[in-house]
């Protein structure tokens, strides 16, 4: 085989040829074989030199031939057909080349008359030129100056490639060409059509694709991706991830990644990252970070990549933190964004200097172009993130608007580059305050919300035109912007593609904007607000996680359902707003109880389906107490949507459904204040109110001064910062003495009850002197749940069974008198003991279960922020934590007195209108009446706690042991059990409402007709005990126990358990 010529030798050959055309004449057949010559000697010499020079040559050649007189039939076999056939493979070489659309145009008119040809009698392979026409179009395509026309010949000159008559050539350069059009064509941002016949021709190509031709299929997974992103089905995205997935993992174990891995492995990322915008499922975002991290930490990224790439990890992980409340996933935010930023300004003017020498060697249309203007425009953006110069954000803007004139806005993600400049129009208009650029981010937002296949971003597009119209709005006062932004509101309220938290947060600012404005869409905001409300929650997969969620919308969404209740105040509708306080209550307790309902009323009527709903709640129970996400669980949007002759299944409601799965209403609601009248202390920015619910008739309002919103806050405030110095400091007893000396006044919170006592006296209800010793301060934040535990326990006897937890040690020396006192009530009432190595958590859950009481003696632990982790501290160190506590299900129980530390105490980080402590877990679990600590327990106290607490309580043989007497003991009786300042103080109760921390109290006042005998009697017990000072409610930080008649609170601040 004769070797490959050198660029020597051919010089050589093309003078000899040079001198031997002065032989012949023109017209002259030797003159036009050796023009041919020259022709094939240029395009060799091209081949080698890759200088443009050759082939322009080389072309000029096979023109001059091609127009001279036919080639003689003993010279050269070639006919005019084959001249042409090389002088249009030239051309596509040249356009390739130098991205000359000219050059690819021509060849593709010249291809397709070649096609009309008897190819055959040439003899020219008729694949020959089906392969260069398809790899001309290519070309053209690429250099834009083709369009979907194209696409679709391609596709059909592909599919007959593939199907020809010769098996055996498999068509690879026409396969390589088209699929390389289908991946340029989606990194310029311009649309692929046919996209279902490109994919279906890839899908055939595949099949019978060597294994080494990787283009195949990162091109048909790059058109999944592109139909993925415009139809959201999740079959192309699994095919797409499964091509992509076999090409990253083609490599040796060891080897580095190749240029073909690494790509796909961006394309993975990104495919994931797509999925996780559109789907707001937990383990998605999961694997879109996972797949993040993993190309990161390749060594083979430019700068470039690794810079885009870095931006998205940190609004990955910022999206971690905002669904989970992952506190690692913030701090990784923020370390990403500070890597990104703290690229030197000499590194970052150098990256910009390069663009600017790379862009000037490119011309427009070639496929790296748009590439290097969009890293400019990063890096510039960099730039002015470090400088915050006007000029710098200026260059941005400059390069942003050539990238939004080179993009097709029908691709899938052609949104871009309009939504990236719109957002620096903002920045530049933040920088200057010059409206001109707010006013073009505004129009562009405009033009992108009209956008199709935007639908999984829209959300937060609607999110900043809100801001700049607002924005615009405050400078301008142009009334337009003001209609506009309330015609946003409910769209992104109602984007299905939005995350639930968010939607809901928009909600609440779109109610608080319309109020503020009283414009007319104010009751459907509200109602919106409330429909969302618990759907952001329930679309969170963990109880953890929703108390997370729960946390970031505090000072929004708690506030929520009390402005809207205060709204409907003012509206005259009062039912309604109790109806909206009791749904917007306890959220995290409430869906809990939800998922135990009982499906007794239910059975009488379906019973197969009943069974059905109960093992569905198990599930559900059991993956909301899971620590982790752990499944996928398809959520509906926000709000009931069942038709009222419908079940929450979608089929005809069937007998026993009723009001099954919904909101109670109001009749059902008043059943609270069967025993006596319950007073509603509505605590709002917009007014605030005392409702009061009465059993048999409409419940009445009592109004405030509008100064006692401010005045409560205040009264909270001094409270906080004075409880900083001690709950024993001089500062916390004289804010408390000063807030008791100024409750007298008529503008104090603490008025309201004197207000509901001159409303008791208007409708002729007995009130005199020791009326306060029958109103019972709730810690119940939901009349249901004080409905729900006024049903009779079925477990209630004459002499129940109580259970004694202990794990006394060291640091715990009063826990032996404490436990003799609870053993010395066996004569009253059998006392089961677990103590030492029985203490263990699987031991007191299983010793729960068969007593109606329970006095806990050990430490309590708390981490602030962690609510879940609360725990009582067992033998051997081992903890039994409120997860755990929440998870069993226990029978029915009476009492429980839980005597250690924190046991009825917020974290910091926690919200109190929840009640996430140990006393409302326990309480939760089936007891119905339980008493906790609001802060740490001396230990010297256990012991007389318990004696006067538990002798009254167990007296009076014969009478069964309800678990509203606890109430008694603590609040009741004429006196309170106090313990404190001094031992020898005069007993003395202080019993303040709860106004100030959770914003709603619930009293519940019974008759002294129906509780006076009973008074009497604990008056005179009670009057036989040493008095002692106790705070049964600290003032302003007053815990909230749901779902409880009855949950009392001690505490006292000296040595702690």
């Amino acid at each position: 085989m004769a070797s490959e010529l050198t660029v020597v030798e051919i010089d050589q050959h093309i003078a000899y040829i040079q001198n031997a055309l002065s032989l012949f004449p023109r017209p002259h057949s030797g003159h036009t074989i050796r023009i041919y010559a020259l022709a094939m000697m240029r395009y060799k010499r091209y081949r080698l030199s890759d200088q443009k020079e050759d082939l322009d040559k080389s072309i000029l050649h096979y023109t001059e031939a091609i127009f001279l007189s036919p080639l003689p039939l003993d010279g050269p076999s070639l006919n005019i057909i084959q001249l042409f056939f090389q002088l249009v493979s030239a051309l596509l070489r040249r356009s390739k080349a130098f991205k000359r659309p000219e050059d690819a145009k021509y060849a593709v008119e010249y291809l397709r008359f070649l096609r009309e040809l008897p190819l055959d009698t040439f003899d020219v392979p008729r694949n020959f030129v089906t392969t260069s026409l398809v790899e001309a179009l290519a070309v053209q395509v690429k250099l834009e100056a083709g369009g979907t026309q194209d696409i679709e010949e391609m596709v059909t000159l592909c599919r007959e490639l593939l199907t020809s008559n010769n098996p055996e050539c498999y068509p690879t350069d026409a396969i390589l060409a088209f699929a390389g059009v289908i991946m340029s064509r989606f990194c310029q941002g311009k649309q692929v059509k046919p996209l279902d016949e490109v994919i279906q021709y890839l899908r055939e190509a595949l099949k019978i694709c060597p294994p080494s031709l990787h283009p195949v299929p990162l091109g048909l997974a790059t058109a999944l991706m592109i139909r993925f992103g415009t139809i959201y089905l999740n079959d192309d995205y699994e095919e797409a991830m499964t091509l992509l997935e076999n090409l990253i993992a083609s490599n040796s174990p060891g080897e580095s990644p190749n240029e073909t891995q690494i790509l796909a492995s961006a394309m993975a990322s990104v495919l994931a990252r797509v999925r996780a915008g559109i789907y707001p499922n937990p383990e998605y975002l999961e694997e879109a970070i996972s797949r993040r991290r993993a190309l990161l930490s390749s060594s083979s990224l430019s700068d470039e990549l690794r810079h885009g790439l870095t931006r998205g990890m940190a609004i990955l992980a910022e999206q971690r933190f905002n669904n989970f409340g992952l506190t690692e996933a913030l701090q990784e935010a923020r370390c990403l964004d500070a890597v990104r930023a703290a690229y030197p300004m000499t590194v970052v003017e150098e990256k910009i200097r390069n663009l600017h020498e790379l862009i000037s060697k490119t011309p427009p249309g070639n496929s790296n172009h748009n590439t290097y203007i969009e890293d400019l425009a990063n890096w510039h953006r960099t730039k002015f993130s470090c400088t915050s110069d006007i000029k710098d954000i200026e260059e941005v803007i400059k390069y942003r608007r050539m990238l939004l004139h080179s993009t097709d806005t029908s691709h899938p993600f052609g949104f871009r580059p309009a939504l990236s400049l719109g957002y620096d129009l903002y920045a530049a208009f933040k920088c200057s305050n010059k409206v001109m650029y707010l006013d073009e981010s505004i129009t562009l937002h405009r033009s992108v919300l009209e956008m199709q296949n935007f639908e999984a971003f829209r959300f937060k597009l609607i999110q900043r035109l809100v801001l700049s119209l607002s924005t615009r709005l405050m400078l301008l006062c142009r009334m337009q912007d003001f209609d506009e932004v309330m015609r946003l509101f409910p769209m992104g309220v109602s984007d299905r593609f939005a995350r639930m938290p968010d939607r809901f947060a928009f909600s609440c600012v779109w109610a608080s904007a319309t109020r503020a404005t009283r414009h007319p869409s104010i009751s459907v905001a509200y109602e919106k607000a409330m429909s969302l409300m618990q759907s952001s929650l329930v679309s969170a997969p963990t109880l953890q996680i929703q108390h997370s969620r729960l946390v970031a919308l505090r000072g929004v969404g708690d506030k929520m359902p009390l402005d809207y209740a205060s709204y409907q105040i003012e509206m005259g509708q009062l039912s309604q707003a109790i109806e909206t306080l009791e749904q917007g209550r306890a959220l995290l307790w409430s869906e809990m109880r939800g998922l135990r309902n009982s499906m007794d009323h239910l059975s009488r009527f379906n019973s197969p389906l009943a069974a059905k709903l109960a093992a569905i709640n198990k599930d559900l129970e059991s993956l909301t107490m899971s620590v982790t996400p752990s499944g996928t669980i398809e959520l509906s949007d926000g709000g009931s949507q069942v038709d009222d002759g419908m079940d929450p299944f979608g089929h005809p409601k069937s007998p026993g459904f009723g009001d099954f799965l919904k909101t109670p209403s109001f009749e059902n609601i008043r059943i609270a204040a069967s025993h006596g009248p319950v007073v509603i202390i509505n605590h709002s920015k917009w007014r605030s109110d005392i409702l009061i619910l009465v059993h048999d008739s409409p419940p009445s309002l009592i109004p405030t001064t509008n100064d006692f919103y401010r005045l409560a806050n205040d009264l909270k405030d001094r409270l906080v910062v004075a409880r900083k110095d001690g709950l024993d400091s001089d500062k916390y007893k004289r804010a408390l003495r000063s807030n008791n000396h100024e409750s007298g006044g008529a503008r104090h919170p603490f008025s309201a009850l004197f207000r509901f006592m001159q409303w008791a006296q208007s409708h002729q209800m007995t009130v005199s002197s020791d009326t306060f010793q029958i109103i019972y301060p709730s810690y119940t934040p939901t009349l249901s749940a004080l409905i729900e535990s006024r049903k009779p326990s079925p477990k209630t006897s004459y002499k129940p069974s109580l259970l004694l937890v202990a794990n006394p040690d060291e640091s715990l020396p009063g826990a032996f008198g404490e436990m003799s006192v609870i053993q010395s009530l066996n004569s009253r009432v059998p006392v089961a003991t677990l103590c030492g190595k029985n203490a263990t958590p699987v031991g007191v859950v299983e010793g729960l279960r068969h007593h109606g009481f329970a006095h806990f003696v050990c430490h309590g632990t708390l981490e602030t922020g962690k609510p879940f982790d609360a725990s009582f501290k067992l033998f051997n160190d081992e903890r039994l934590t409120l997860l755990d506590i929440v998870k069993s299900r226990l029978p029915a129980g009476e009492f429980a007195f839980l005597a250690a530390c924190h046991t009825a105490e917020l974290t910091d980080e926690s919200i109190a209108d929840e009640g996430l402590h140990l006393t409302a877990a326990v309480q939760y679990c089936g007891f119905r009446s339980v008493v906790g600590t609001m802060w740490e327990m001396a230990d010297i106290d256990g012991r007389e706690i318990a004696e006067n607490f538990y002798k009254p309580m167990f007296s009076g043989m014969g009478r069964a042991v309800h678990a509203e007497k606890s109430a008694y003991m603590l609040s009741g009786g004429g006196h309170a059990i106090i313990f404190g300042e001094s031992r020898d103080a005069p007993a003395k109760a202080t019993c303040e409402p709860d106004i100030l921390g959770g914003d709603i109290l619930t009293l519940s006042l019974t008759t002294a007709v129906e509780h006076r005998k009973s008074i009497m009697e604990q008056e005179a017990q009670a009057r036989a005990f040493k008095r002692q000072r106790v705070i049964v409610k600290e003032t302003a930080l007053a815990s909230i126990c749901p779902n409880s008649t009855h949950t009392e609170v001690l505490g006292k601040p000296e040595a702690s358990r």
